[in-house]
């Protein structure tokens, strides 16, 4: 007869099992996360990346904190809130013309961009509650606890309007919430690693890099701006390079490797190096790209130059 397991052995830790995959799975998910980052960076909106603002993230990261959500959910609700901006800042964009002046035409989109900054942080807290409800270690964020957070900000807002809200959201994301974050990538390629006899272990790994995650959100666009003069070696961009280069800061694969090269260089710098080039075999990001990605990270953690900065070819 089976026994039974407690409930709280059970969800107590959202930490994840590595070496419970098999093979085979793990290389059919990889394959489809290769393809799904692929196809996101060949269809990217115009104003990517421009809702991932610090202070945004920052709110998020302690709103989620505060209702003890897991990483997963604080990760989605950034990605959720990022993917809803764009669609509203589309909307204005392409707001219906025909048949009104210019005046009209400016105080209708006055009215959208007014609406939308008036709602800014009701979305964002719709956002947390969505992406807690697609958790499965912690109890989703309750309209109650939603509502009495935003009156504690002297939001008047009530619970019919919470779920009018979280339904605005769903309607123009067309209920595709579910969507791959850094994080699974980064987990993903953690159990490669592990299956390719990677000598680091994959909990502390796996540790380090949700904090280097974490720091990576906060410190984002600095950190891509380092990135983007060690690659084209000059300090000021064109309007063109910094055009260009917006598929290398929207790659998830390309941060996974290089958040779990950082992480495994903070741990043991001796081992970087190989885990460097497991990751180069696993994925085809050169050694150079995971090499100078890790650089820009641990630049603006501590000023290091280590590991040395790669000189390109």
């Amino acid at each position: 007869m089976l026994s039974r397991v407690p409930v709280s052995s059970r969800f107590s830790s959202p930490d994840p099992l590595f070496g419970e995959v098999a093979p085979e799975i793990i290389e059919d998910t990889l394959i489809h996360l290769a393809m799904e980052n692929e196809q996101h960076l060949s269809m990217l909106p115009g104003p990517v990346g421009c809702f991932r603002e610090a202070r945004a993230v920052e709110f998020i990261f302690l709103l989620s904190e505060k209702w003890h959500l897991d990483q997963p959910a604080r990760y989605q609700a950034v990605e959720l809130l990022e993917r809803f901006m764009i669609k509203q800042v589309e909307q204005i964009c392409t707001s219906p013309r025909q048949n009104v002046t210019g005046g009209e035409e400016g105080r209708s989109q006055s009215s959208l961009q007014e609406q939308i900054y008036d709602t800014f942080v009701l979305r964002l807290v719709s956002c947390i509650q969505l992406a807690s409800k697609l958790s499965l270690h912690y109890n989703a964020v309750n309209s109650d606890t939603a509502v009495k957070f935003l009156q504690s900000l002297k939001y008047s807002y009530t619970k019919q309007e919470l779920l009018e809200s979280e339904l605005a959201v769903l309607e123009t994301l067309q209920f595709q919430i579910n969507v791959s974050t850094p994080l699974a990538y980064i987990e993903l390629l953690l159990e490669v690693l592990g299956h390719n006899g990677c000598l680091l272990p994959a909990k502390p790994l796996h540790q380090m890099c949700i904090q280097l995650l974490d720091f990576f959100y906060l410190k984002r666009d600095a950190i891509y701006d380092t990135l983007l003069s060690i690659a084209i070696e000059n300090l000021t961009p064109s309007e063109l390079q910094i055009a260009k280069f917006l598929i290398v800061k929207e790659d998830l694969m390309l941060l996974a490797v290089g958040i779990i090269s950082t992480s495994a260089f903070v741990l043991n710098p001796e081992h970087w190096k190989k885990v460097v080039e497991h990751l180069n075999c696993i994925t085809g990001i050169t050694s150079q790209s995971i090499s100078e990605f890790s650089y820009a990270v641990l630049k603006h953690i501590i000023g290091s130059i280590t590991p040395k900065q790669p000189h390109r070819r």
